[in-house]
């Protein structure tokens, strides 16, 4: 390729010079040195030793922390009341949901506070005291038949005032082939929602392990107990707001009682 064939060199690409001897001849072979660069010329540092260089993943020029850290900062923003038609089979559930809680002696504009359509998927937020009304309906309904509930999820959000915890139940119908979320909140003040294990008793570890986990006390679950950290354990760890660092490890004893002591889960 002759010089004037030669690509140039983006301002922004790592810049790479040729190591010279003595004499002025270029060592073809031999260890260059890399120069970064931004994207206005301004040279971020000189590595010696290398044949090449690498530029950083996605064209960026950060401080290489691995903390998880990156200076980036972004609001986070929940989807608002999506507006009918909400499309698809999406309008007819509502309806016969709708439907369901005033049979149940509740009222729907109250029961259910918001229905989302986001990235052609549907959730239902409800309060939590209608959880149970609303689980009940989603799968006795012949016209909804969710017969299926793949666990609940716990999300702390610090800054949701009063609205801190949020339950997440992912739903599925078999008869119908759809899926559906039904989300609930509870303020960190009272950190309580109804359990839906006689509804769909799947939930029992789920309900548990997000208790363990976020905090959340399912009220009416059988044995609501941790069922991933030891019963003495101090705190939720996937809560925000739970240290990181420098925490003594808080397990204590290492014993195992006789299987026939050990506390029942029935």
């Amino acid at each position: 390729m002759s010089e004037t064939q030669k690509p140039q060199q983006a301002p922004h690409e790592v810049a790479v010079t040729e190591a010279t001897n003595a004499t002025g001849a270029t060592n073809q072979g031999v260890a260059t040195q890399a120069t970064y660069a931004h994207p206005d010329g301004t040279p971020l540092g000189i590595r010696d030793n290398a044949f090449g260089a690498h530029g950083r993943a996605f064209g960026s020029h950060g401080t290489g922390d691995t903390t998880g850290y990156g200076g980036l900062r972004k609001t986070v923003e929940m989807p608002g009341q999506s507006p009918r038609p909400y499309g698809g089979w999406f309008d007819e559930c509502v309806d016969y949901l709708t439907e369901d809680l005033q049979q149940a002696g509740l009222d729907p504009q109250t029961a259910i506070e918001r229905v989302v359509v986001d990235h052609g998927e549907l959730t239902i937020y409800v309060s939590r005291g209608a959880i149970r009304a609303v689980a009940q309906a989603l799968r006795d309904d012949q016209d909804l038949r969710f017969e299926l509930c793949l666990g609940v999820s716990g999300v702390h959000y610090p800054h949701d005032t009063g609205r801190e915890l949020h339950a997440v139940y992912h739903l599925m119908s078999v008869t119908h082939n759809r899926n559906l979320r039904v989300e609930t909140t509870c303020p960190d003040a009272d950190p309580k929602i109804p359990s839906v294990v006689d509804i769909y008793p799947g939930n029992n570890w789920h309900e548990r392990e997000t208790f363990d986990m976020f905090g959340i006390i399912f009220t009416g679950h059988p044995a609501l107990t941790r069922s991933l950290l030891p019963d003495d354990w101090v705190g939720h760890p996937q809560r925000k707001d739970y240290p990181l660092g420098g925490i003594p490890v808080q397990f204590k004893g290492g014993t195992t009682p006789p299987a026939d002591t050990r506390r029942s889960y029935n």
